[in-house]
């Protein structure tokens, strides 16, 4: 029997995420020239959410959201949810107390679940992006948030070409030097090339039942944070 194409691509983002766990957090700050936590700030500072929300930290790595949803929102539940149980290993030992192995394209959580979802550099992995964000708008409730921050290829075609090299060469150099496999880390311009613009995602938000919807760029445009409030 083949199995899914879901099912293998989940599979394989579960291997390749088991094995760059240990040196996830910092290979985030060094693709982010160090902003990585800043941006994240600014993500949680502008969403508003009420008092003690309920927060999904989706594809939450070792649970940067999550904590920093703690720090900002004193009483909010959050869970933390990944792919990869490395990954949600770090994160309990981090300080993130609820922590669940949960795919993304089936989310096991009962519709209209959580106040906010937080996405840090998960949406380029999901096997299928417009029926995951149909999966987190549905576990959404109405008049709460997704907010995503991530890679997109900027829109001048100059910098496109340049900032793919960038990645290129910069996932070489730690992949070499850190697991002596160059290739190790350039998923991230190889998930890049055909994935969505800034805009592109923000109209997929828009028709999948978000009604106000903000982005702000960094990079000039190849990191944006996303705001989007479900109808």
């Amino acid at each position: 029997m083949a199995i899914p194409a879901e099912k293998a691509d989940s599979r394989l983002m579960r291997r390749m995420f088991g094995v760059i766990a240990p040196r996830y957090d910092f290979i985030t700050r060094a693709f982010s020239f160090g902003m990585d936590r800043g941006w994240k700030r600014v993500a949680i500072d502008k969403a508003a959410v009420p008092p003690r929300p309920v927060v999904l930290d989706l594809a939450c790595g070792t649970g940067d959201f999550s904590k920093l949803a703690a720090e900002r929102w004193p009483g909010a539940v959050t869970i933390a949810a990944d792919l990869t149980h490395g990954m949600l290993r770090l994160a309990r030992a981090s300080g993130v107390r609820d922590a669940v192995c949960a795919d993304a394209m089936q989310l096991p959580f009962p519709d209209g679940s959580f106040d906010c979802v937080l996405i840090g550099y998960g949406l380029r992995n999901f096997p299928a992006l417009d029926k995951a964000v149909a999966e987190i708008e549905r576990v959404t409730r109405p008049g709460g948030l997704l907010v995503s921050l991530d890679f997109f290829l900027p829109p001048n075609p100059a910098l496109r070409r340049l900032y793919l090299g960038y990645l290129f060469l910069n996932g070489v150099f730690w992949g070499a030097l850190l697991h002596g496999s160059p290739r190790v880390y350039t998923y991230i311009p190889d998930s890049l090339r055909s994935f969505v613009s800034i805009d592109e995602f923000s109209s997929l938000l828009r028709r999948s039942g978000y009604c106000r919807v903000d982005a702000r760029g960094f990079l000039l445009g190849g990191i944006a944070l996303h705001w989007a409030a479900k109808e």
